[in-house]
């Protein structure tokens, strides 16, 4: 299929990109790499009026840590972070995770910030995003706020941000220590996972989150527990997501691999810890 027919607006500065997103609302909408956005256009999943599209604004192009977070512009692409040397050391369970994002080809195009915005509860972004407890910077024509990850999403492919708002960037508090770990289960690798989990360990707790089983990636902290401890506090996470049947997987068969992956990649976790 096509898409249904748009205006489209390269933006050449970000108060022109806020001014339209102003004044055409629910009817604009901003692209970046497109890797997501385009196959819904190309279903008529979306039908925006006017598209703005922001990938040549240097002002959102910045990768930076500051102080105690890592700040990614709206206009960094997956493969830049991937790419960014300190990457390693500053956002560990993000080196993890970004190698299952897609394929080379996507993360070359795709930005982080698309990726958050897009909102699918079985991408990697989105859940490191939960896990590390980290935030969405809204701006509008007008002002700017900032999103905690936990009150970002709202449900299935659904977020907190308006009309007329747009991401400017997200910021990842720095691992500090922290042992981190990351696996997933999906039909071919690139694919969305059927199953993801991202651990955090440090001091005496542990933090593990979930993606691809609710509509939204899930986190939840728990003591250093061991043995049947550890394997209940997973079975009652497991229960709480509310998992369904679909065309991939079983509830089931998803519950399953939250108390066996998350297990895993708790351990793994606890290894990694400086």
């Amino acid at each position: 299929m096509k898409p249904a027919p748009f205006d489209f607006v390269r933006a050449a500065s970000l108060d022109e990109a806020l001014g339209v997103l102003k004044a055409e609302g629910s009817d604009a909408r901003v692209i970046a790499g497109g890797q997501s956005f385009m196959a819904m256009l190309n279903m008529r999943l979306a039908r925006p009026k006017v598209l703005v599209d922001i990938m040549r604004l240097p002002e959102l192009a910045t990768l930076a840590q500051a102080r105690d977070e890592v700040v990614v512009g709206a206009g960094v692409r997956q493969a830049q972070l991937l790419a960014w040397p300190d990457l390693p050391r500053a956002l560990p369970l993000i080196a993890k995770a970004l190698p299952y994002t897609g394929h080379v080809q996507t993360r070359s195009r795709g930005t982080v910030c698309g990726s958050i915005a897009h909102a699918d509860p079985s991408a990697e972004l989105p859940l490191c995003l939960v896990a590390l407890n980290g935030h969405v910077h809204l701006a509008t024509a007008k002002a700017r706020r900032k999103v905690a990850a936990a009150d970002f999403f709202t449900g299935m492919m659904a977020t907190a941000k308006a009309d007329d708002e747009m991401i400017e960037a997200v910021s990842f508090p720095v691992a500090g220590g922290a042992g981190t770990a990351f696996r997933e289960i999906a039909r071919r690798h690139g694919d969305f996972a059927i199953v993801a989990c991202g651990a955090l360990v440090s001091g005496t707790a542990i933090r593990l989150a979930i993606g691809g089983v609710a509509d939204m990636p899930a986190a939840r902290d728990f003591p250093l527990l061991e043995g049947s401890a550890l394997d209940d506090a997973l079975n009652a996470f497991a229960y709480e997501l509310d998992a369904r049947d679909d065309v991939h997987a079983s509830a089931r068969y998803r519950r399953e691999l939250v108390r066996r992956i998350g297990r895993a990649t708790i351990e793994e976790a606890l290894k990694c810890r400086a």
